[in-house]
């Protein structure tokens, strides 16, 4: 770090350095690390306006608490870049997201500040109660923080763990960090509640002032605090949060830095359950950022005199998987006044932008309550819509019991578009969907689908929205093959699958985004490759076909290898009295870590060199001593 333009913040190795201070020096300390941080994102890319919102407040809570004996758990952590800058990491916070550099959120492995891994939301308040309580129990004198913001408030989970904290005398502060976003803008009622706490700057002036002046054991404490609820009842429209039990404090400018050190330096000093509420910027500080910070949530290197620039018409991959799936979805809903589009939070990610902008009335973005998702689509179910729920893998693991005893059991015909399946790349195992070929298998009426290119993807999404029962399409987070897309709306018989190529010895029996580096495989050992097409139902035929002119099936799935389409296979055979070698090919049992997509399934074993080396010393005809003396 160049000490000439940093010459405060190059100087902090840890917060232990930071609290060596003036108080005078943090407003300056705050200043350097916005600039850093706008520095090193824009070599290295990453999320980005979360954090540049929550500057000072993590200036603030490391100066004010002895971290890491005090406990600060950040929610997602898309926030937590200038906390890994603060705490010892600034001069590799380039390599974040990057194979074997620096986790893209807190990470406990990574460091003793990384209190509590997360990645998902609305986690945070649990996890600090959970401390707090722990270390009630062991008599440490030790203070826990957690910080909210950046749409987690949405969630469900955020409001069980308040009622519980709120019930307990355990000494927790929540700060809300609201800045009314999340990736989009943020949604439901309890948002606009929240925005409307803002425009009480007269009440909260009264009481901040009032409660710098006054002892908590004098009458006229006792009769403020009386007096305030009264007030607060005629001007804020709610005061949710202390009556599940906190202490409720702001709200306060979160930029205002000399102010939130006073607040939380009071909060910290009070017993029991707070909650702090701050108003930030997402973005702030940086112009574009803050003019569009949809756009800037997170990004890849840019030139931060231009901003980030659009690619050029030359420069223009194949559609994504995502965009596939976007297209689709307003093509339908031309055709289909009856479908209804769902998404927790995700409408950019998940592709879902144009059908928002076409067909308002039929969206509807729940917030991060993904349990809430899938339950309202099967209410519209059961009145005659079609509802399409489009939902990122890992996320869908969070309303699996939705997903079997709301949608399944009632046979409720129910699309799930399930984005982001398989690894993921630069978010790590937070956000790689693994294991969702595993845990839907299982699950009686459920169809289950993967598409090898963009037009298997269309016409498995028109066959899954015409089913008469719950569907899945699962597809990954990555360009398609570039093959040229077929409009047309055609549905696929259930379980069948397509041979694309006809060998001898081995057949390869690959899903969804394994069928082209195992059609590269094929080619070159001379192997049967199936297009399975469907994980539930299985091409029986085709199976038991392949068995019989077979010496060596081979299952590729980019999901864990344990209880997933593979072993799907295993079991129809064995069901069957078939006795053939069967190599399955997946995940294995460890989470692969961040880097680039590419990157992570060669560290898989599942890109074509990976899949050629593990059937290679097995398939029929080849001498293993000779592979192995190679």
């Amino acid at each position: 770090m160049n000490e000439q333009l940093y010459p405060l913040l190059s100087k902090i190795r840890s917060p232990a350095e930071l609290r060596e201070l003036d108080e005078e020096q943090l407003v300056e300390v705050s200043n350097e690390l916005r600039r850093y941080l706008i520095e090193s994102v824009a070599t290295s890319g990453g999320h980005f306006g979360a954090g540049l919102g929550c500057v000072e407040l993590t200036v603030a809570l490391h100066y004010l608490y002895d971290t890491p004996h005090d406990r600060l758990v950040w929610d997602v952590g898309h926030q937590a870049y200038p906390h890994k800058i603060l705490s010892g990491r600034a001069e590799n916070i380039t390599t974040i997201k990057k194979i074997r550099g620096l986790a893209p959120f807190p990470k406990r492995e990574e460091s003793p500040y990384d209190t509590f891994g997360t990645g998902h939301s609305s986690t945070s308040i649990s996890a600090a109660l959970g401390m707090a309580v722990a270390a009630a129990e062991k008599g440490e004198d030790r203070r826990c923080v957690a910080v909210i913001g950046d749409g987690a408030m949405t969630a469900g989970m955020a409001y069980e763990a308040l009622n519980h904290g709120g019930d307990l005398d355990t000494n927790l502060l929540v700060v809300l960090n609201e800045n009314q976003m999340s990736i989009s803008p943020n949604v439901g009622a309890v948002t606009k509640m929240l925005g409307r706490l803002m425009s009480g700057p007269t009440v909260t002036g009264i009481r901040e002032r009032s409660k710098s002046m006054m002892q908590r054991d004098s009458r006229t404490w006792r009769f403020m605090s009386r007096w305030e609820e009264h007030v607060k009842g005629m001007v804020m429209p709610s005061t949710l949060f202390e009556e599940l039990g906190f202490n409720y404090l702001g709200p306060i400018d979160g930029h205002d830095l000399p102010t939130l050190v006073r607040t939380i330096r009071a909060a910290r000093d009070v017993d029991g359950p707070n909650l702090l509420h701050i108003i930030t910027e997402k973005g702030k500080g940086y112009a574009p950022a803050e003019a569009d910070p949809v756009k800037y949530h997170a990004v890849g290197p840019f030139d931060p005199i231009r901003g980030v620039e659009p690619k050029s018409e030359n420069d223009q991959p194949p559609p994504t998987f995502t965009e596939v799936f976007g297209e689709w979805l307003c093509d339908m809903a031309e055709q289909d006044p009856a479908l209804m589009g769902i998404t927790p939070a995700m409408r950019e990610g998940s592709g879902m932008v144009a059908f928002h902008d076409r067909f308002p009335k039929r969206y509807f973005d729940v917030g991060i309550a993904e349990q809430h998702a899938v339950t309202l689509a099967a209410g519209m179910a059961c009145e005659g819509a079609h509802p399409v729920v489009a939902i990122y893998s890992t996320f869908l693991q969070r309303a699996y019991d939705q997903l079997i005893h709301d949608v399944a059991i009632q046979n409720l015909p129910v699309l799930f578009a399930i984005d982001r399946a398989g690894l993921v790349g630069p978010d790590g195992p937070t956000h790689a969907g693994s294991f969702d070929l595993s845990f839907m298998r299982c699950v009686p009426n459920l169809v289950i689908m993967a598409p090898s290119d963009e037009n298997e993807c269309r016409r498995m999404l028109y066959t899954g929205f015409k089913h008469q029962g719950p569907a899945a399409v699962r597809y990954p987070r990555d360009c398609g093959s570039g093959v040229e897309i077929d409009k047309r709306m055609e549905a696929i018989t259930l379980g069948q699958s397509r041979t694309l190529r006809k060998g001898r010895g081995t057949a390869i029996l690959a899903f969804g985004s394994m069928v082209q580096p195992s059609l590269e495989v094929a080619k070159r050992i001379g192997a049967t490759l199936i297009d399975m097409r469907f994980v539930k139902p299985l091409d029986r035929n085709a199976i038991l076909e392949a068995a019989a002119n077979h010496k060596l099936l081979v299952t590729v799935e980019e999901n864990a290898a344990a209880g997933g389409a593979g072993s799907g296979v295993g079991e129809l055979l064995a069901a069957e009295g078939v006795s053939v070698r069967i190599l399955n090919i997946g995940l294995e049992d460890r989470y692969v870590q961040h880097g680039t997509r590419s990157e992570c399934l060669h560290l898989a074993g599942l890109d074509a060199e990976g899949i050629f080396d593990r059937i290679n010393p097995v398939r029929p005809g080849t001498d293993v001593r000779q592979n192995a003396a190679q």
